[in-house]
């Protein structure tokens, strides 16, 4: 098992920038495919973007296309989502996932507690 923990989550006005985090521990990440979700209030969680074990490949839903981009430090076990031009509708809470070949989509089995990303208009 690894533990993730997100952090970099807050309250951003429209159009403003804020940088996800998630730290793993346990296990070293190499090996794990790792994505981000979100909830928001009343819906169901929905995959944000994902990217492979080695960073190689990465996945982009089309709601944050352009405006997020994912990446990751193997070598110091952190995972990042970078989130710009920031929009209302993007208020959620934001969880970091991770899983052992379940790039982009498949069942992760790893979560953290996610982290309040609050947009105002």
């Amino acid at each position: 098992q690894v533990q993730l923990v997100e952090s970099g989550g807050g309250l951003v006005q429209a159009g403003g920038s804020l940088r996800l985090s998630c730290e793993a521990s346990g296990r070293t990440l190499t090996w794990y495919d790792m994505a981000w979700f979100r909830q928001a209030p009343g819906k169901e969680r929905e995959l944000v973007s994902a990217i492979s074990a080695s960073g190689g490949r990465t996945h982009v839903e089309d709601s944050v296309k352009g405006r997020f981009t994912i990446s990751r430090d193997n070598a110091k076990n952190l995972g990042y989502l970078q989130m710009d031009s920031l929009r209302p509708e993007d208020t959620a809470v934001y969880y970091c996932a991770a899983g052992i070949g379940v790039y982009p989509a498949g069942h992760y089995r790893n979560w953290g507690q996610g982290t309040q990303v609050t947009v105002s208009s």
